[in-house]
């Protein structure tokens, strides 16, 4: 191993540099903390809490990769349950693992009676992510007995049941807030046809899925089901290092996600294309008054990429698609605005010098709210989507986390900047 060399005023420092197999090298800082120095890092832009081999991204060349593979060729030739499998295992199943996989998922899809009613007592019109946080964190005290994080096989368990139940979690906040009765699982079905299912079918009469939004819907869990040491994926690890079981570090993620600068930048999107129908103005002058007031445009950039999104590029190709069969969509004047609205503010933003050097280019959600819209999903509904398709990415970084014997207790230092030590003063003292 090779060392860098630190020079602080008359110190010098010698840090051990791991090697990456792609990407930048890691320089090693934790012995100074035990040297009156710590690294300050707002938001942690320079900052490796760990070693991984789940994800690789390159935001420069637009590359994201999960365990070595492109997302390209996953989208073109997996499935979300494949890829779940992947970034839990780290090689792609042989027919009988995903066979069994598939199994163990469908008969763990179905949630008790009592686990219904719990569902059934949030008020209609509470967040959605709220609620999916509150029901993943409350599978602990339905499944006690898989709560042990030192326990390989109630941790397996804990990761199945999570997976299975999360889709009917979600399909019964969306038909609770419709005021519609819940359904139960269908295990002849695949896990995204029988979703749509459970979420738009009308009981007792027969309901089948559009394949397009089958396949599309697919996707877009793909592409979301991990991304490296993101907000939401560092709360996991953060909680998950304090031996927080999974369901907990799951629920943690989920309410980190639900943030309007993460997850809930989908929703964001749709409510501005929104705003740009209802102000009077053309595309164009909307974003000129933006630019001019310095108000960011939801959908344009990402932390990472300073290329094009490759998850929004795979978006994209599917939202052609669908606007291909528009008409089928049953959707009024309003709702059509909004598809054509985004066609120009993108045409804009990869084309307007303000934009494209700026390296904002559309984002991934950009592209999937007008997808999840068009299948029939309201803008609130948008997060548990994603947080949905990132389960996956969740339960194997928080494996990989509790493997890794470097792994300790998360524990930001800071620095301090705050009053130094003074008395206290009576209140009779104090100056008004």
């Amino acid at each position: 191993m090779s060392n860098a060399h630190l020079h602080v005023a008359s110190e010098e420092f010698k840090l051990p540099v791991v090697e990456a197999s792609e990407g930048p090298d890691g320089i090693v800082m934790s012995s100074l903390r035990n040297n009156n120095w710590v690294s300050l890092d707002p938001g942690f832009l320079t900052t490796a809490q760990c070693e991984s081999k789940i994800t690789y991204i390159d935001g420069e060349h637009s590359i994201l990769r999960f365990r070595g593979y492109p997302i390209e060729q996953l989208c073109e030739r997996s499935d979300f349950l494949e890829v779940a499998w992947l970034l839990k295992h780290g090689e792609l199943p042989s027919r009988g693992q995903y066979d069994r996989f598939i199994e163990s998922i469908n008969h763990r899809t179905m949630v008790g009676e009592d686990f219904r009613t719990f569902m059934g007592s949030f008020p209609r019109n509470a967040h959605p992510m709220s609620v999916m946080a509150s029901a993943v964190n409350a599978l602990a005290t339905f499944h006690p007995e898989t709560t042990d994080v030192c326990d390989p096989g109630q941790l397996d368990e804990a990761a199945t049941i999570i997976m299975a139940k999360a889709r009917t979690i979600v399909s019964y906040i969306l038909r609770r807030r419709r005021d519609e009765p819940m359904l139960y699982p269908d295990y002849a079905r695949g896990y995204v046809d029988d979703f749509l299912r459970m979420c738009f079918a009308v009981p007792y009469e027969r309901f089948d899925s559009d394949p397009l939004y089958v396949h599309a819907l697919g996707r877009l869990l793909i592409i979301h089901a991990d991304h490296e040491q993101n907000c939401s994926t560092s709360v996991v690890r953060i909680a998950g290092s304090a031996h927080a079981n999974l369901y907990s570090a799951v629920a943690a993620g989920i309410n980190a996600l639900s943030g309007p600068l993460h997850g809930g930048a989908n929703e964001a999107v749709l409510r501005q294309l929104s705003a740009i129908r209802d102000s009077g103005l053309g595309v164009r002058d909307f974003v000129e008054r933006a630019k001019a007031e310095g108000h960011r445009i939801s959908g344009l950039g990402h932390r990472v990429y300073k290329s094009y999104d490759p998850r929004a590029a795979i978006a994209k190709q599917y939202l052609g698609k669908v606007m291909e069969r528009k008409e089928l969509f049953k959707l009024t004047a309003d709702e059509e605005r909004l598809f054509d609205i985004a066609l120009e503010l993108e045409d804009i933003a990869l084309t307007d010098d303000y934009f494209v050097s700026r390296h904002l280019y559309p984002n991934v959600d950009f592209y999937t709210g007008l997808i999840y819209r068009a299948i029939g999903f309201e803008p609130e509904m948008f997060t548990t989507l994603f947080a949905l398709g990132r389960i996956p990415g969740w339960i194997a970084q928080y494996r990989e986390m509790l493997d890794d014997p470097m792994t300790k207790i998360g524990r930001p230092r800071q620095v301090y900047t705050g009053e130094v030590l003074r008395d206290y003063v009576p209140m009779e003292e104090r100056a008004d």
